[in-house]
Protein backbone atom coordinates (compact mmCIF):
# COMPACT_ATOMS: atom_id res chain seq x y z
CA UNK A 1 0.00 0.00 0.00
CA UNK A 2 2.74 1.98 0.55
CA UNK A 3 4.20 1.60 -2.70
CA UNK A 4 1.13 2.94 -4.32
CA UNK A 5 0.41 6.05 -2.38
CA UNK A 6 4.57 6.52 -3.06
CA UNK A 7 3.62 6.20 -6.47
CA UNK A 8 0.40 8.09 -6.47
CA UNK A 9 2.60 11.15 -4.90
CA UNK A 10 5.33 11.03 -7.40
CA UNK A 11 2.74 10.99 -10.30
CA UNK A 12 1.48 13.95 -8.49
CA UNK A 13 4.47 15.68 -8.31
CA UNK A 14 5.29 14.90 -12.09
CA UNK A 15 2.03 16.03 -13.14
CA UNK A 16 2.48 19.25 -10.87
CA UNK A 17 5.70 20.21 -12.30
CA UNK A 18 4.70 19.07 -16.16
CA UNK A 19 1.48 21.40 -15.12
CA UNK A 20 3.56 24.32 -14.22
CA UNK A 21 6.15 23.90 -16.78
CA UNK A 22 3.51 24.12 -19.89
CA UNK A 23 2.00 26.49 -17.79
CA UNK A 24 4.77 28.78 -17.57
CA UNK A 25 6.02 28.41 -21.66
CA UNK A 26 2.80 29.08 -22.85
CA UNK A 27 2.83 32.63 -20.95
CA UNK A 28 5.97 33.37 -22.24
CA UNK A 29 5.21 32.31 -25.74
CA UNK A 30 2.27 34.69 -25.28
CA UNK A 31 4.33 37.42 -23.94
CA UNK A 32 6.90 37.46 -26.73
CA UNK A 33 3.98 37.18 -29.26
CA UNK A 34 2.63 40.20 -27.98
CA UNK A 35 6.19 42.06 -27.69
CA UNK A 36 6.04 41.33 -31.00
CA UNK A 37 2.99 42.10 -31.79
CA UNK A 38 3.59 45.39 -30.07
CA UNK A 39 7.04 46.34 -32.41
CA UNK A 40 5.07 45.70 -35.69
CA UNK A 41 2.20 47.82 -34.43
CA UNK A 42 4.90 50.51 -33.28
CA UNK A 43 6.61 50.29 -36.33
CA UNK A 44 3.44 50.57 -38.48
CA UNK A 45 2.71 53.19 -36.58
CA UNK A 46 5.84 55.32 -37.22
CA UNK A 47 5.34 54.22 -41.03
CA UNK A 48 2.44 56.26 -40.86
CA UNK A 49 3.60 59.30 -39.54
CA UNK A 50 6.34 59.30 -41.88
CA UNK A 51 3.76 58.60 -45.18
CA UNK A 52 1.64 61.50 -43.41
CA UNK A 53 4.93 63.82 -43.02
CA UNK A 54 5.91 63.29 -46.55
CA UNK A 55 2.76 63.79 -48.33
CA UNK A 56 2.44 66.91 -46.19
CA UNK A 57 5.85 68.19 -46.87
CA UNK A 58 4.66 67.16 -50.94
CA UNK A 59 1.79 69.26 -51.18
CA UNK A 60 3.61 72.32 -49.18
CA UNK A 61 5.66 72.18 -52.47
CA UNK A 62 3.34 71.56 -54.60
CA UNK A 63 1.52 74.86 -53.21
CA UNK A 64 4.46 76.50 -53.00
CA UNK A 65 5.42 75.72 -56.37
CA UNK A 66 2.18 76.51 -57.67
CA UNK A 67 2.16 79.91 -55.84
CA UNK A 68 5.38 81.42 -57.14
CA UNK A 69 4.19 80.36 -60.89
CA UNK A 70 1.11 81.81 -59.87
CA UNK A 71 2.58 84.92 -59.14
CA UNK A 72 5.16 85.55 -62.06
CA UNK A 73 2.26 84.87 -64.19
CA UNK A 74 0.38 87.48 -63.09
CA UNK A 75 3.40 89.96 -62.87
CA UNK A 76 3.70 88.63 -66.60
CA UNK A 77 0.69 89.39 -68.26
CA UNK A 78 0.50 92.90 -66.30
CA UNK A 79 3.62 93.70 -67.83
CA UNK A 80 2.15 92.42 -71.09
CA UNK A 81 -0.77 94.59 -70.94
CA UNK A 82 1.17 97.74 -70.12
CA UNK A 83 3.48 96.74 -73.00
CA UNK A 84 0.04 95.84 -75.55
CA UNK A 85 -1.33 99.18 -74.12
CA UNK A 86 2.43 101.20 -75.69
CA UNK A 87 1.87 99.21 -78.76
CA UNK A 88 2.14 102.23 -81.84
CA UNK A 89 0.71 100.17 -84.32
CA UNK A 90 -1.68 97.14 -84.72
CA UNK A 91 1.01 95.41 -86.60
CA UNK A 92 3.32 95.99 -83.46
CA UNK A 93 0.87 95.34 -81.36
CA UNK A 94 -0.74 91.52 -83.32
CA UNK A 95 3.27 90.86 -83.05
CA UNK A 96 3.69 91.66 -79.64
CA UNK A 97 0.44 89.14 -78.30
CA UNK A 98 1.49 86.55 -80.49
CA UNK A 99 5.10 86.06 -79.19
CA UNK A 100 3.74 86.44 -75.55
CA UNK A 101 1.29 83.75 -76.09
CA UNK A 102 3.90 81.48 -77.21
CA UNK A 103 6.00 82.15 -74.41
CA UNK A 104 2.75 82.18 -72.49
CA UNK A 105 2.19 78.86 -73.09
CA UNK A 106 5.88 77.08 -73.31
CA UNK A 107 6.25 78.85 -69.21
CA UNK A 108 3.20 76.92 -68.22
CA UNK A 109 3.56 73.76 -70.10
CA UNK A 110 7.26 73.61 -68.38
CA UNK A 111 5.65 74.37 -64.86
CA UNK A 112 2.75 71.66 -65.55
CA UNK A 113 5.69 69.21 -66.60
CA UNK A 114 7.97 70.46 -63.13
CA UNK A 115 4.47 70.70 -61.12
CA UNK A 116 4.03 67.01 -62.44
CA UNK A 117 7.43 65.93 -61.57
CA UNK A 118 6.71 67.54 -57.79
CA UNK A 119 3.77 65.52 -57.55
CA UNK A 120 5.32 62.13 -58.65
CA UNK A 121 8.36 62.58 -55.88
CA UNK A 122 5.50 63.49 -53.28
CA UNK A 123 3.36 60.41 -54.08
CA UNK A 124 6.44 58.14 -54.27
CA UNK A 125 7.81 59.78 -50.73
CA UNK A 126 4.79 59.22 -49.07
CA UNK A 127 3.89 55.31 -50.25
CA UNK A 128 7.80 54.24 -49.14
CA UNK A 129 7.41 54.33 -45.69
CA UNK A 130 4.04 51.86 -46.30
CA UNK A 131 5.29 49.66 -48.85
CA UNK A 132 8.33 48.71 -46.13
CA UNK A 133 6.15 47.56 -43.79
CA UNK A 134 3.99 45.70 -46.02
CA UNK A 135 7.46 44.03 -47.50
CA UNK A 136 8.02 43.24 -44.13
CA UNK A 137 5.09 41.76 -43.56
CA UNK A 138 4.85 39.67 -46.51
CA UNK A 139 8.44 38.76 -45.66
CA UNK A 140 7.01 37.32 -42.04
CA UNK A 141 4.50 35.90 -43.37
CA UNK A 142 6.57 33.78 -45.84
CA UNK A 143 9.14 33.02 -43.21
CA UNK A 144 6.49 31.66 -41.10
CA UNK A 145 5.62 28.80 -43.36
Amino acid sequence: MADGANTMTSTVEQFTTASNQAFKDNVEKSLSALATFNTYAKQNMEAVVASVTAATKGAEAIGAQTLAYSKKAMEDNVTAAKTLAGCKSVQEAVEYQTAFAKTAMETYLAEMNKLSETMAAAMKDSFKPMNERVTAFVERAQAAR
